[in-house]
């Protein structure tokens, strides 16, 4: 099976990929790569594979990296296999929260990713050893989270709701204003109040928070 799947390799690294390509070109059809987010996002829309293989740190986009990309294709068919050098939990957790179906180093061997690939199209969900236990934590808090961050929310308005998770996501203050249609002072009266209602202490802080909470 795995022959006829159709496959978008993305990694900010020319020397990484073409090592993938030339490692898996033989078992899978390499459709397309790309190096950043905005090269990653026009590849997936105009080839629209079977499954992209998705480095989680990139260059390019609002700084959000493979979750980025991963999040632009929520509820496409496109599935989504995270492949970095990192096993740090909240790389694996972000990723995953954005739509990847699964998380592999790449330590993994040129057959185990092919396998890989295959089990992820077909609907699995693939990691490494180890790193599953990091998804099964932070989901299994995130539900007892649910309660919490409903009533923190509630405690902003609509507004301030969504400059919250504009600011999050990375946006600058310009792009939140241009995004909203407000003024830049605005928005730093909106980011103000949200830092306050929240109890937290800079921007970095809101990212984490909302990204626990699933909100990003």
């Amino acid at each position: 099976m795995s022959g006829n799947l159709r496959v978008v390799l993305v990694d900010d690294h020319a020397l990484f990929r073409s090592g993938a390509r030339a490692e898996l070109g033989a078992s899978l059809d390499i459709v397309a790569e790309a190096g950043t987010v905005e090269e990653a996002q026009a590849v997936i829309a105009a080839t629209r594979p079977d499954v992209v293989l998705l480095d989680v740190h990139l260059p390019g986009g609002h700084g959000g990296g493979g979750a980025e990309v991963a999040r632009a294709f929520a509820g496409s068919p496109v599935k989504f296999l995270a492949l970095s050098v990192s096993d740090a939990a909240e790389d694996v957790v972000a990723v995953i929260r954005a739509g990847a179906r699964g998380y592999v180093t790449k330590t993994i061997t040129a057959d185990e990713l092919i396998e890989a690939v295959a089990r992820v199209a077909e609907g699995d969900a693939v990691f490494s050893p180890r790193l599953a236990g990091f998804v099964l934590d932070a989901f299994g808090a995130a539900m007892g989270d649910v309660a919490a961050a409903d009533d923190e929310l509630d405690s902003l308005s609509a507004r301030e709701q969504e400059v919250m998770r504009l600011i999050a996501r990375g946006y600058t203050y310009r792009e939140v204003a241009g995004e909203l249609f407000i003024s830049i002072k605005t928005v730093e009266t909106h980011v103000s109040a949200v830092l306050r209602k929240l109890q937290l202490s800079n921007r970095s802080e809101l990212t984490r928070w909302a990204a626990r909470r699933n909100l990003l």
